[in-house]
């Protein structure tokens, strides 16, 4: 990376926690009034759909949340990308008040326990000078489908089951059950296995496993690891590991840092591909709806025999 590039980009980190106070005091602007028009849709929209279902409880209204993000990320070798995201969810409690409506880019529910990005933002390589893929961010953001969310109190493991349809074709049936031990008042460990099937995509498993031991209020020290396989035409069977420190501020402000060991598994042996330091910065920028979430990395890749070289990942995201 170009020292100019170093540059901008430290200057720009730097102004953030400014970015955050103006956050607190804009006041409001079209652009509130069209995120307020948004918000108020969406919850129009669950509102026809619960009555549409059966007869309304004006104690359990139905809600709607969406999030759109646009993820881009540069590094010397892969150059920059960005890819648009969306996920949303509409609560449906007419029906049976553990019922919702999923749609957008499932990805994101699966990693939503990782606090670093792994990976790239597209899951099949680009072609040379192309930044964007409109088929695959079309693909990826094309999923819908109807969640049965509920818990086994006795043993206080949360459940989802989700049956809808992935990327146009591709009818699916997506299992999550997660539990979480409080150990001591201090240390927690939390288990979350999910798994789907596809008539296209055929099996995805994975889990996460993580360990948190909590130093303060507001600062906390975890072990994230996923086991992940994936068997298509081709069965590929991967895992990764993150250890690393987070420091929660006001605002929502948020500051993690740590290293990611990460590569495959044949033959039930664990491969090292790649590993290195990462440090991620989350805020809400000019608005309290709308956050910003840069990440600098220092990562290798064996199987592509790449030294260690600095990465930078951006996600700019809205709330409604």
């Amino acid at each position: 990376m170009k020292k100019s590039s170093l540059l901008v980009a430290s200057v720009f980190i730097g102004l953030l926690p400014s970015f955050g106070v103006l956050a607190e005091e804009q006041e409001k602007t079209w652009v509130d009034e069209q995120h307020q028009e948004i918000r108020t849709k969406l919850h129009s929209w669950a509102h026809a759909m619960d009555e549409w279902m059966g007869e309304p409880d004006p104690n359990q209204p139905a809600t709607a949340g969406l999030r759109i993000m646009l993820d881009s990320q540069w590094n010397h070798y892969d150059h920059f990308s960005m890819k648009p995201r969306v996920r949303g969810k509409i609560r449906l409690p007419t029906l049976k008040k553990q019922l919702s409506l999923v749609f957008g880019d499932e990805d994101l529910d699966n990693e939503s326990r990782d606090k670093n990005h792994i990976g790239k933002v597209y899951n099949q390589p680009l072609n040379k000078n192309k930044h964007y893929d409109r088929r695959q961010t079309r693909e990826d953001n094309a999923s819908v489908g109807l969640r049965w969310s509920d818990s086994i109190k006795k043993l206080g493991i949360d459940t989802d089951l989700d049956l809808g349809i992935r990327s146009g074709s591709d009818i699916y049936l997506r299992f999550r059950a997660g539990k979480e031990w409080l150990i001591t008042e201090r240390f927690s460990t939390r288990l979350e296995q999910i798994y789907r099937y596809g008539t296209n995509s055929k099996h995805y498993l994975r889990t996460n496993f993580e360990n948190k031991y909590r130093t303060s209020d507001n600062t906390f020290i975890a072990n994230q690891l996923y086991l992940q396989s994936e068997h298509d035409v081709d069965e590929r069977n991967s895992w990764g590991n993150s250890f690393y420190r987070q420091h929660d501020f006001n605002n929502y402000k948020r500051l993690n840092y740590g290293i990611f060991v990460g590569g495959d598994i044949d033959n039930k042996q664990f491969h090292i591909n790649q590993y290195g330091p990462f440090i991620t910065w989350r805020q809400p920028i000019l608005r309290q709806w709308f956050f910003i979430q840069p990440e600098l990395n220092y990562y290798n890749d064996k199987n592509q025999d790449r030294r260690h070289h600095i990465g930078a990942f951006l996600r700019l995201e809205a709330i409604f």
